[in-house]
C-alpha cells in the first residue's frame, strides 16, 4: 500500500482502503451478529453489533494495514458463558471468515453480471480495479484468518476437529507459541519468503473457482 502512495496512486490507494475498510467491518460484524445469535448480548451491548466502520476499526491496526499491508481491526468482545450451543465459540470464529467468503462470492459475481448485462456502472476502469481488489480483499482475509496460529479465527476453530487430548495440547502450545508464530510469518514475509505472495495467489485460485457469471 505505501508503494502506492510514493508512486501517487492516490485513486488506487482510495479503492483499496476503501475495500480493506468494508471487508474488515463486515468481517468483525459476522463475529458479533452470530454471537448474538446464539444468546450472547455483550458485543451488542459494545456498540460493535453494527456495519459502522468506526466501532470495528483500530486506528494502528488500520494504519498497519495502510501502509505495510498487515494490520488488524478490533476484536469482537464475546462471553461464551452466555452461548447457548456448546459449538459457540466454534461459530462465532468461523462467522469472520464466512462473512469474507460470501462477500467475495457475491461481489465477484454481481460484478460479472453487470459486465455481462452491459450496466454502465460496471464498464468503467475504476469498477474493473474495485471489483478485481475486492473480492480477492475478501478471500484472503478469510484464508488469512483461518490460519490456526495466535489470534486468529483458527485457532479457535481447529481444536474443534482434533481429538479432546491433542486439542487441549495444541491449545497450551498455542497460547506460549502462538503470537510467536504469528509474527515468525510475518517476518518471513519481510524477509522476502512468498508467504503472503502464496496465500494472494491462493485467494485468486478460489475467487476464479466461485465466479459462476
Amino acid at each position: 500500500m505505501l508503494p502506492l502512495l510514493i508512486q501517487q496512486q492516490y485513486v488506487l490507494f482510495a479503492l483499496i482502503a476503501f475495500a480493506l475498510i468494508f471487508s474488515l467491518t463486515f468481517h468483525e460484524f459476522g463475529h458479533a451478529k452470530v454471537a448474538s445469535l446464539i444468546g450472547d448480548d455483550t458485543a451488542d451491548r459494545a456498540g460493535r453489533l453494527t456495519l459502522n466502520p468506526i466501532p470495528h476499526i483500530d486506528p494502528l491496526g488500520l494504519l498497519m494495514v495502510l501502509l505495510i499491508g498487515i494490520g488488524y481491526a478490533r476484536p469482537v468482545p464475546t462471553d461464551p458463558r452466555k452461548f447457548n450451543t456448546r459449538w459457540g465459540t466454534l461459530l462465532v470464529a468461523a462467522a469472520g471468515p464466512g462473512m469474507n467468503f460470501l462477500l467475495a462470492v457475491v461481489t465477484i459475481n454481481i460484478y460479472l453480471l453487470g459486465l455481462r448485462a452491459g450496466w454502465p456502472l460496471f464498464q468503467t476502469d475504476v469498477a474493473q480495479v474495485f471489483f478485481y481488489f475486492l473480492p480477492l480483499i475478501n478471500m484472503l482475509l478469510c484464508i488469512f484468518n483461518l490460519i490456526p496460529v495466535g489470534p486468529l479465527d483458527g485457532h479457535y476453530i481447529l481444536p474443534y476437529a482434533l481429538p479432546r487430548n491433542l486439542a487441549i495440547r495444541y491449545m497450551q502450545l498455542n497460547q506460549q507459541y502462538g503470537v510467536y508464530a504469528l509474527l515468525g510469518l510475518i517476518l518471513l514475509h519481510f524477509a522476502g519468503v512468498p508467504v503472503f505472495a502464496a496465500l494472494w495467489d491462493l485467494a485468486e485460485r478460489l475467487v476464479r473457482l466461485v465466479s459462476f457469471f
